[in-house]
């Protein structure tokens, strides 16, 4: 016969904890969106999001804010879902476009912060430009029935609606300054447009795709094209009409209905660039790889001549390195008043075809018949910035090797390439960041430069915006660095206790940084170059009281392996040095071609703790020891392939975490959490599946059988045929019955990421379910890959909450 055990404090108090989760969770099921502790809901109130846009001068701090989380109402509109775009068919815009409701104007000279008269009321503003002479901006407003183009003035903060038609807002950009600040190009829905199209009541034949030999992989994208209806609503809301819009309200029709993809004037804008979506159109790749063709028109919208047809990309070889063949990324220098450049393959866009020039790059003046070579590229081309004759900076890069190379030329002298940097791009102690530019003539973006001589025009500097990455954490710093000595100077560098970013910059007068620290929330700064003296811009408050005091450190510590890993540590401001803490560990997995690169620190310590929606630091207010952006590496060195000692890897990395918080004297082993979104989703599966050293698992939004995502995921760029071990080996769906941890699913019924189909929670749910695991599955409605809706994030919130308290805090 069994002793009957005494009723301990400790087992009445995880009997309590117990039957109240019991309670609380069939309160749950029957009640609807649950709301979590009460600090998790005020901080949810009050993230405010923010969005700077500085004048291309420098005098103009232009500050847009809306509250970050909308209501489940706005979620619930009307959407349709053509060739991986979200559009909402009352006003053709996208849904899922961030808008904000305010914006205000801060003179950088020192002049209070001002409002505008003449907003519409309930604003939601996107797409702000400045007008070249910075006197005014546009913006479009989104209402209930179309998307309006609005002026508003930096002079006298007067807004005004320019015209009473609606524009398309559906795909690619919607306006473009006329280089004379006089007009607008934008693009509108199309005149006296009619009724959509009718769903017929009946199919009309089956829907047939075939494929004659060819070997032609395809990652499995969703919301596409599935039928002739769907193309039939794809024409009817992206059909648009541009046309010219002046300041006094003017209005001229410039082209012909069509699916503009981009237009683009000139830099003298005496001609534009237009790009039209062609058919056929494919049912097994998004829009942005339907073919297009690209055409030059003068700036009344005569075509003078087609450039190209750049051909669908449903059938490209193998490989993140595979591109169209013929011509692509077509676009304007920004230097002179009207050439055109594009880029060509010369490897037929095949990554695994051997040879030493992958991309050419040329340019042709519009008013000149022939072309001219201006440069090849050892790598795939990446980008250009333009700067004068003398100078340019081409980037090219090789997926596969993560090699980068940034490259002077001179537009005047094709022969000439000077390799400035030739690095690896995941390498951030040595990324040189991105280049600063200035605004030239034509009002255009081009690198800023400072000639170091008159007689010698090789020997000049540029300049650039470095994160400044180190062992010490992240110090960002302006680079001064010499194209022909190749010599470097640090002009500007963050220095602790704060985190300093610069984001405007002219060589000569002052730059505008944002400043933050452990304690105070970024805010904008003025520095005078020559006088040494910072002026505060903006007096953002600190929107989350309830973490003041909270204790925030990076941990370092090294895999068994030898590799330094490191995360950011998070303590209750209660806490008492040495008292063991529950844990949520959080993180998301990192390939690298490199030991060296994934060793690397990539946060800064003086940085402001902020707390978006996904974030774990919100079990901070509860009492947790929160271990987020924890190292989670996975290294394939030389040919060796990351993804082939997946598993081993990322047990080594939580082993070392684990170990590390164990030493500090902050965690008790049995009370340690893991959890990730997206692929840290993934992750947190798998260490569940293949290891015991997680009291629980959180997984959101993920995918966990790969066998789905058959063509490649995240950076693997083999298929399922072709590695059938290694899909089979990383996928928690076929170690479902190894599963013994309390897993909580959590998944967006609409969610349209690459990969995370819905299905794969359901079915992992149901596989876990079947093998006896302890588990829960939550699906939100009209949720995407990213929630939105704050019911949606406060309920996302209590789930964890409650499932931390139980089988974490509780154990």
């Amino acid at each position: 016969m069994q002793k009957m055990m005494k009723p301990t404090l400790s087992r009445l108090l995880c009997c309590a904890i117990f039957l109240a989760n019991i309670t609380s969770s069939k309160a749950q099921q029957a009640s609807g969106y649950q709301k979590p502790p009460a600090e998790m809901v005020e901080m949810i109130a009050n993230t405010i999001t923010r969005k700077a846009i500085i004048s291309p001068n420098g005098l103009l701090l232009l500050v847009l804010e809306k509250q970050a989380y909308p209501s489940i109402t706005e979620l619930a509109k009307p959407e349709l879902k053509l060739a991986g775009l979200s559009i909402n068919p009352q006003n053709n815009s996208l849904t899922n476009a961030e808008k904000f409701s305010a914006i205000t104007l801060k003179n950088t000279s020192g002049k209070e912060t001002q409002p505008f008269i003449g907003l519409p009321p309930d604003a939601q503003i996107a797409d702000v430009q400045f007008s070249p002479d910075n006197t005014l901006f546009a913006f479009t407003n989104t209402t209930y029935t179309g998307v309006e183009l609005w002026v508003a003035s930096t002079t006298n903060y007067s807004c005004k609606k320019l015209t009473n038609f609606y524009l398309n807002n559906c795909y690619g950009n919607v306006y473009q300054w006329a280089t004379d600040g006089q007009s607008l190009l934008a693009k509108f829905v199309v005149d006296n447009r009619p009724i959509p199209p009718t769903k017929p009541s009946l199919p009309s034949g089956p829907i047939i795709q075939q494929n004659l030999g060819d070997v032609k992989p395809t990652k499995t994208y969703q919301n596409l094209l599935k039928n002739s209806y769907d193309e039939k609503l794809f024409d009817y809301y992206l059909q648009a009409q541009l046309k010219t819009v002046f300041l006094n309200g003017q209005v001229v029709n410039y082209s012909t209905p069509a699916i503009f993809k981009q237009f683009e004037l000139s830099p003298d804008g005496n001609y534009v660039l237009l790009s039209t979506l062609a058919t056929p159109y494919s049912y097994l790749v998004p829009v942005d790889y339907f073919a297009n063709t690209i055409q030059l028109a003068d700036k009344y919208g005569k075509i003078i001549r087609k450039l190209s047809t750049i051909p669908l990309a449903d059938n490209l070889p193998n490989g993140t390195d595979a591109v169209v063949t013929g011509q692509r990324e077509f676009g304007w220098r920004a230097d002179k008043p009207s050439t055109y450049y594009w880029v060509e393959a010369q490897d037929g866009g095949d990554p695994a075809k051997r040879i030493t020039i992958r991309d050419m790059v040329f340019t042709q003046d519009a008013n000149q018949a022939l072309a001219k070579k201006l440069a090849s590229c050892y790598y795939r081309f990446n980008k250009i910035d333009w700067g004068d004759d003398n100078i340019a900076i081409i980037t090219e890069r090789w997926f596969k090797t993560r090699g980068e190379r940034r490259v002077f030329i001179k537009p005047s002298d094709p022969m000439f390439r000077v390799n400035l940097w030739d690095r690896y791009y995941e390498n951030n102690y040595d990324n040189p960041g991105e280049f600063i530019k200035t605004h030239n003539n034509y009002h255009r973006p081009v690198l800023l430069t400072e000639y170091q001589s008159n007689s010698d025009k090789e020997n000049l500097a540029i300049f650039s915006v470095s994160e400044g990455c180190s062992a010490l954490g992240n110090r960002p710093f302006i680079l001064k660095f010499n194209v022909k000595t190749k010599l470097t100077d640090t002009l500007i560098r963050s220095q602790a206790p704060f985190y300093e970013k610069p984001i405007y910059f002219n060589n000569q007068d002052f730059a505008i940084v944002t400043r933050e620290s452990v304690t105070q929330n970024p805010n904008y700064y003025k520095i005078e170059l020559r006088k040494k003296k910072t002026e505060q811009l903006t007096y953002f408050i600190p929107p989350y009281p309830q973490l003041f005091g909270v204790q925030k450190r990076i941990v370092n510590y090294t895999r068994k392996d030898g590799l330094p890993l490191s995360a950011t540590l998070y303590l209750p401001k209660t806490y008492i040095p040495k008292a063991k803490l529950p844990v949520l560990m959080w993180a998301y997995p990192q390939e690298y071609k490199t030991a060296n690169a994934a060793g690397q620190v990539k946060t800064s310590p003086y940085q402001f703790t902020q707390v978006p929606w996904w974030s774990p630091i919100f079990w901070v207010t509860q009492g947790y020891a929160i271990l987020d952006e924890v190292a989670m590496p996975i290294v394939g060195e030389s040919n060796d392939q990351p993804n082939d000692t997946f598993v081993a890897q990322l047990t080594q990395n939580a082993e070392a975490a684990i170990a590390a918080i164990v030493k500090l004297g902050i965690a008790d082993e049995k009370q340690i959490a893991v959890g990730g979104h997206s692929y840290g989703a993934f992750m947190a599966a798998n260490l569940l599946a293949h290891t015991s050293l997680f009291a629980a698992g959180i997984a959101r939004s993920g995918a966990y059988n790969r066998s789905l995502t058959p063509f490649g995921f995240q950076n693997e760029e083999r298929t399922y045929w072709q590695a059938p071990e290694v899909y089979n080996t990383i996928s928690p769906f076929a170690y479902a019955d190894k599963i013994k941890s309390p897993l909580l699913l959590i998944h967006g019924e609409a969610d349209e990421n690459t990969g995370t189909f819905p299905m794969q929670s359901e079915r992992f749910y149901n596989a876990l379910k079947a093998n006896g695991a302890t588990t829960r599955l939550v699906m939100l409605p009209l949720e995407g890959h990213s929630y939105k809706a704050k019911e949606s994030i406060l309920h996302t919130l209590w789930e964890m909450n409650t499932w931390l308290n139980f089988y974490v805090k509780g154990k």
